[in-house]
């Protein structure tokens, strides 16, 4: 199973100022994702349940919830809280990729297949559904129908960070480095702290990969 390369969803909060209640849901998230970065996921699963007695109905914290029970190895529970996310927010793509992961990670792909097309079927102008579609035809090693997905996708919306990351992963396997490498500067343009992103175009750049020729 590849890393999927994306960041834990954060609760925004007004600057500003702010009712003691959203001064502690403020704490409490930003304390959550300190933990969750250094790998204390149980103290990060503390911090964002304290902050759902704040906002019991935010999906992000469901879905931030998941996401520590999924670094925690407890299966049954990440996908009780991304699925508790989905039915509030059905859109919110990053959920919508960790379940899916999940699914496949655990050997129920048919699942996440027919999960990712009961979403096209309901949202058939969404970028980051397409993009979710290609993905899954990469993970398969189906490059073509991943390929003409994700540009699909980036017909849809060309900033769609996922679509960006998995069509420059396309281009690495077909040997095309200096369109992965453009793609992957497109992701850092809009959002340089996407670490692993940093580190491909580094390396894509160490072996030579330079500006994409024309087709």
């Amino acid at each position: 199973m590849r890393q999927a390369w994306w960041s834990l969803g954060l609760v925004l909060c007004l600057a500003g100022c702010m009712e003691p209640a959203q001064e502690r849901l403020r704490d409490y998230t930003q304390d959550g994702v300190n933990q969750f970065e250094r790998g204390n996921y149980n103290g990060a699963r503390d911090c964002f349940l304290a902050a759902q007695t704040i906002t019991p109905e935010d999906a992000v914290l469901y879905y931030n919830l998941g996401q520590c029970y999924d670094r925690m190895g407890d299966v049954v529970n990440a996908e009780r809280f991304y699925n508790e996310s989905l039915q509030r927010s059905p859109n919110l793509a990053d959920c919508q990729h960790a379940l899916n992961s999940l699914l496949v990670r655990v050997g129920r792909r048919p699942e996440a297949v027919r999960h990712v097309q009961d979403w096209l079927a309901r949202e058939p102008q969404r970028a980051a559904a397409y993009a979710e579609d290609g993905w899954l035809y990469y993970e398969a090693g189906d490059l073509p129908r991943a390929q003409a997905r994700l540009q699909q996708a980036l017909g849809l919306d060309p900033h769609e960070q996922r679509a960006l990351i998995e069509l420059a992963r396309v281009y690495e396997v077909l040997k095309r480095p200096e369109q992965a490498a453009a793609l992957y500067e497109r992701v850092l343009d809009r959002d340089p702290k996407q670490a692993e992103v940093v580190k491909r175009l580094k390396q894509l750049r160490s072996q030579g990969a330079g500006a994409p020729l024309p087709d």
